[in-house]
């Protein structure tokens, strides 16, 4: 079983290694592990880095709003 910490430094390799956002990090993450994404919303949930780069990540590409809150 994967903890909160392994699961961020997971998608920060994932990130590093194939050039991805975090937003295609954590699908690839998903895919390789044979999850479904919506089982990992509470690792991001208890991560509040990653939560935050992740939000920023998602206005930046408009899925957002500024200001608002993740749909998770």
């Amino acid at each position: 079983m994967i903890n909160n910490y392994s699961f961020a430094i997971e998608i920060e390799n994932i990130r590093f290694n194939y050039k991805v956002d975090y937003i295609e990090a954590i699908i690839k993450y998903c895919q390789d592990k044979n999850i479904e994404v919506e089982l990992i919303a509470t690792y991001i949930n208890k991560d509040p880095v990653l939560k935050s780069k992740l939000r920023i990540e998602a206005e930046n590409l408009n899925i957002i709003k500024k200001g608002e809150k993740l749909p998770i």
